[in-house]
């Protein structure tokens, strides 16, 4: 199994380029997906959290923009959430591996790839990448969202240029949809190609 750990900055397309290949076939475990997973209602760490973090939570499981204003700007209150929540994810992206053991490749989409050493843990890194005009047009357009807010998460990710020195591929969302579809397909030839060598 060739393991894909797929990431990209906030706005840049992440999510798109991940469906595309669940729809080539391709197995994808959503590391944020599964933290909405656990965090929503019933989540296996909705009490955890609010053991941390009281008033954080409620029926419909954490309230996502009052956690993120207890932990915006504090590196402990960060550091103590990171704790809650990585080893959960960990084990249910274990659960996916061995689930697909038998596939010949699949997508471990991980936002902070780079950030929190999840690079050791693929065999190819795979960057999403869009000028950051267009990076600031699509997240300004998200609910809640500030320049500020913008501005604090830029600072916690690795630079965009940075990300895509240290990638392997690095795939573009800036053209075209159809652009972006085929070189996600050119992408999966290639590994398919190498896995069989």
């Amino acid at each position: 199994m060739i393991r894909i750990g797929l990431t990209g900055s906030i706005g840049m397309g992440k999510s798109a380029v991940s469906a595309m290949f669940r729809q080539m076939g391709v197995p994808v475990f959503d590391a944020d997906a599964e933290v909405h997973r656990l965090q929503g209602p019933g989540g296996a760490l909705v009490s955890k959290i609010e053991a941390h973090f009281p008033g954080t939570t409620g029926p419909k499981g954490v309230d996502r923009q009052k956690l993120g204003a207890a932990v915006l700007g504090k590196p402990d209150a960060l550091r103590a959430l990171e704790h809650i929540i990585h080893p959960a994810v960990y084990h249910a992206r274990q659960r996916f591996l061995l689930r697909h053991r038998a596939r010949p490749l699949v997508v471990l989409d991980i936002p902070l790839l780079f950030e929190k050493g999840g690079a050791k843990q693929v065999d190819v890194t795979v960057v999403v990448s869009a000028h950051s005009f267009l990076q600031r047009r699509r997240v300004m357009r998200r609910p809640g969202m500030t320049a500020t807010k913008l501005r604090h998460i830029r600072r916690l990710q690795v630079p965009d240029h940075v990300k895509r020195q240290k990638a392997d591929y690095v795939i573009e969302t800036g053209s075209a949809k159809i652009e972006t579809h085929a070189a996600v397909r050119r992408l999966i030839t290639c590994l398919r190609a190498q896995k069989r060598r």
